[in-house]
């Protein structure tokens, strides 16, 4: 204790005195921290007030996707090709505040999927927001949805979500043309075409799908769902309705494309009936074929490995992507080429099994004698189009060749149109570094050497011909289906060389559509294709393969291809066909399954026209009591299903099968 001195008369009056610079130092800095808590409280409770709000509701407000059915696809007539179902998607929120790794043993358990698998699905949604479910299994089957329910207590991140899955037909059917839906890729993700696009969306990939997705995928809604603190379901705050995707109706013909796919049966190749008229596709098939259902649901890794690893190329449409040479059907447009030139009319060639030209022998399959523009074709005599290449040269040869479109796409509204070749000099300078010779010409006039077309190039330049130089755009959608805006954009996403006008006179129309009539006659290549009382022309063709041909052997592959172009009525006609059949041999096998389909075409229209003669012909129903005089009777409308069973019956009076012709 401190001791008071006794001569300190008051020792309790003396005070310690403190600098006011201390004093006032400390006032500043109590000041200063009273200022920035009364700005932190303003800035929380008045500036964020709004922000922190909605935070707080987002704590117990979870915004649920409510997916839009895609839009149904019909063929020309309404009958529905490809449908959706309801279908339940497991997800995984990982708003909740648990160890997701601990719990992943059991949740593989229940879905009946590997843990590594789920490990890979967090990993590639990584960077998406955290609120963002991740699609853990799509089309969950009921006892594994009993036990996402079982479980909701102990695993509350697990969360199911109705939706509709797409239906498609069974066994491929129309396959390549419809296309199919699957989960956008993180590769697409990365592209601008998908740059509006989300993890786990699904999209067109292929198809119609692909090139109309836009319009089918319709907009998607979204629930706003109150939970607790486990994260149940415990109320619903709001929701935004989703947009259904649009309908369309497709230029298909179902009885026409069953016709095509059941002659097409067990074959690889292709098939393509069009209307030249229009340019509407009325059949497309192409073999072998996929199940798309596979793709509507994660596709496995077994039929994955079966179809990348398949050598006949499932996923290709060849109907629009086989570039292959297209033998004597090039003579179609030879015979243009040479009319229009004026070589051909008066041109006569000895046929002694082949002619010598530039040097050297190139010979053909049979000994025809003297041969003219009339018989050349129906002949498809080698030697005279040999000599008429040579005698018109390659540059005009490729003139007629671009202007019938081969080498160009021709603008079909489906994705990875195939271009096709049409050699010139100024290609092979091109693409092969090197000058054109002139040994190589008589080749093109075959449609051998470099010439390389698809089908839908060959139907759209038989069309065109065929209709005296009226080419159109093929497609596959009716344009007014769709807006004026959306045709526009599909036309700049598959440009082609569209609709124009080749200059071909009259003589030669006449010519060149009666020629291909006599092709399906008694001299022509494809007279086992003919059908009694329709007027039905085309042209075959036999294009060897780069192995060559191998008569006699077992190897197919080495087989050549065998094409086949027609049409009915021979002037402009109704509908054209091009068929592909890969290793088949000769032209006039693939005549024979072209003639399937002009006849199931034929068979339809007049089975419909007799219904609506009979219907004219008919005696009209009495007016019923509640209609007043002047007032139309209402008659019954011709029944179109009873029309398309009977037209896709098995047909009778069609050749016998047998070999020959090229």
């Amino acid at each position: 204790m401190a001791r008071i001195s006794p001569l300190d008369p008051n020792p309790f009056d003396r005070e310690e005195k403190v600098s006011t610079a201390k004093l006032n130092a400390t006032q500043y800095i109590v000041a200063l921290v009273m200022l920035v808590l009364v700005s932190g409280l303003w800035r929380l409770q008045i500036l964020g007030a709004d922000n922190y709000r909605v935070l707080a509701e987002q704590n117990r407000i979870r915004k649920v996707p409510v997916l839009a059915p895609r839009g149904k696809i019909f063929d020309r007539e309404g009958r529905i090709l490809v449908d959706n179902y309801p279908s339940v998607t497991c997800f995984l929120v990982r708003e909740q505040q648990k160890n997701l790794e601990a719990d992943l043993p059991l949740i593989a358990q229940g879905l009946h999927i590997p843990e590594d698998q789920i490990r890979s699905t967090i990993k590639r949604f990584a960077l998406a927001p955290k609120y963002q479910p991740i699609p853990l299994k799509q089309d969950i089957t009921p006892d594994e949805q009993a036990f996402i329910a079982a479980h909701r207590d102990e695993l509350p991140e697990l969360e199911t979500l109705e939706e509709q899955r797409r239906l498609y037909p069974r066994d491929g059917f129309a396959a390549h043309l419809i296309g199919y839906v699957g989960e956008v890729s993180e590769n697409d993700l990365n592209t601008s075409k998908y740059a509006f696009y989300e993890p786990g969306d699904v999209v067109g990939k292929s198809g119609v799908e692909e090139a109309y997705d836009a319009i089918l995928r319709g907009v998607d809604g979204s629930r706003d769902v109150v939970v607790n603190s486990h994260g149940k379901e415990v109320g619903m705050m709001g929701q935004e309705l989703a947009k259904p995707g649009q309908d369309l109706k497709l230029t298909i013909d179902l009885d026409l494309q069953m016709a095509a796919e059941k002659a097409l049966e067990g074959k690889n190749g292709a098939i393509v009936a069009m209307d030249p008229h229009t340019g509407e596709i009325l059949a497309m098939v192409s073999r072998p074929t996929f199940d798309p259902n596979q793709f509507a649901v994660r596709l496995t890794r077994s039929y994955w490995n079966e179809i990348i690893t398949n050598p006949n190329h499932p996923l290709m449409n060849k109907a629009i992507q086989a570039q292959l040479a297209p033998g004597s059907t090039f003579k179609v447009i030879m015979t243009v080429a040479g009319l229009q030139e004026n070589m051909a009319e008066n041109m006569h060639v000895v046929c002694n099994g082949g002619v010598t030209l530039q040097g050297h022998f190139f010979g053909c399959d049979k000994h025809h004698g003297l041969v003219d523009i009339h018989n050349a074709l129906p002949y498809s005599c080698d030697s005279f189009y040999f000599t008429l290449a040579d005698r018109l040269g390659i540059d005009t040869i490729a003139k007629y060749g671009h202007e019938m479109g081969i080498g160009q796409k021709t603008g079909v509204d489906l994705p990875d149109e195939a271009t096709g070749i049409m050699p010139s000099p100024q290609w092979k300078l091109k693409a092969q570094h090197d000058k054109w010779y002139a040994g190589e010409t008589p080749s093109v006039g075959i449609g051998q050497g470099a010439v390389q077309a698809s089908p839908i190039q060959l139907a759209r330049a038989l069309s065109g011909i065929a209709s005296g130089g009226a080419l159109v755009r093929p497609h596959v959608v009716f344009p007014d289906e769709i807006s004026p805006d959306m045709l526009q954009a599909i036309h700049d996403t598959y440009p082609g060389s569209g609709e124009k006008k080749v200059e071909i006179s009259p003589e030669t129309w006449q010519i060149v559509t009666d020629d291909m009539a006599n092709v399906t006659q008694g001299i022509g290549t494809a007279a086992e294709a003919h059908l009694e009382g329709i007027d039905f022309a085309g042209k075959t063709g036999t294009a060897d393969v780069v192995s060559g041909r191998k008569k006699g052997t077992a190897d197919k592959a080495t087989l050549p291809n065998a094409w086949f172009v027609g049409m009915a009525p021979r002037r402009n006609p109704d509908i054209v066909v091009a068929v592909l059949w890969e290793h088949g041999y000769w032209g006039n096998n693939s005549a024979k399954l072209g003639a399937q389909v002009i006849n199931a075409f034929v068979t339809k229209q007049r089975m419909r026209s007799g219904n609506l003669m009979k219907l004219a012909d008919s005696p009209k129903p009495a007016a019923p009591s509640d209609q007043t005089p002047g007032d139309k009777p209402k008659t019954p409308a011709a029944n179109p299903a009873g029309a398309n069973t009977a037209a896709l019956e098995p047909q009778r009076g069609l050749p016998r099968p047998g070999a020959g012709g090229r």
